[in-house]
């Protein structure tokens, strides 16, 4: 979808939230959900989303330190769902990173260290649900930051950010994991 220029308003403009909400498609609408942080319901988004992942979850995350999240995506590789995960290099030496806990589940986990950050915070689930938005998959996103999380169902459109997720893929290399005993120390702080 290109942005079109005549819709470009000031930021924090209740009038662009209202005129951009006019212009989407009335068939699209129901296609798209939207959920807002603090406390906005975008974590139980994610974890209910993929706890009706059939097929296969892509994530690109640029922090992850939310522990349902990392549950549910553990869950769903245990239902036969092939997960795999691209993390921003701030994974490696992230205090409470949740980057062992997946990779100790045979979750298949990279590390996208080409870019100054790897800010995509992205989930391609079935290859027709796309999660996107602001919204990092941490505890912090969901109970202070003000944040939001898009959750759209659109086949067309998660074939592009699969295409994207795969051009990463290129270039990141595999995660090493600690050993489990550290894995399991970060697990059980406080997050």
């Amino acid at each position: 979808m290109r942005a079109n220029p005549s819709l470009i308003f000031p930021a924090n403009s209740l009038l662009c939230v209202a005129l951009l909400a006019l212009a989407l498609p009335l068939a699209a609408a129901g296609d798209i959900q939207v959920f807002f942080s603090p406390h906005g319901g975008c974590t139980e988004a994610v974890v209910d989303n993929l706890g009706r992942a059939a097929n296969s979850v892509l994530v690109q995350a640029y922090s992850f330190t939310s522990a349902p999240i990392a549950k549910a995506l553990v869950d769903a590789r245990k239902r036969g769902v092939n997960v795999q995960v691209i993390l921003d290099k701030s994974n490696l030496t992230g205090q409470y990173s949740s980057a062992d806990f997946v990779a100790h589940a045979n979750i298949p986990t990279y590390i996208d260290a080409r870019h100054a950050i790897s800010h995509n915070k992205i989930m391609v689930i079935d290859g027709k649900t796309i999660l996107t938005g602001s919204f990092n998959f941490t505890k912090a996103a969901e109970g202070s930051n003000a944040e939001n999380l898009l959750v759209i169902q659109d086949a067309a459109l998660a074939k592009v950010y699969t295409a994207n997720w795969k051009a990463h893929l290129e270039h990141s290399q595999a995660y090493q994991s600690a050993p489990p005993l550290a894995a399991k120390a970060t697990r059980s702080g406080s997050r």
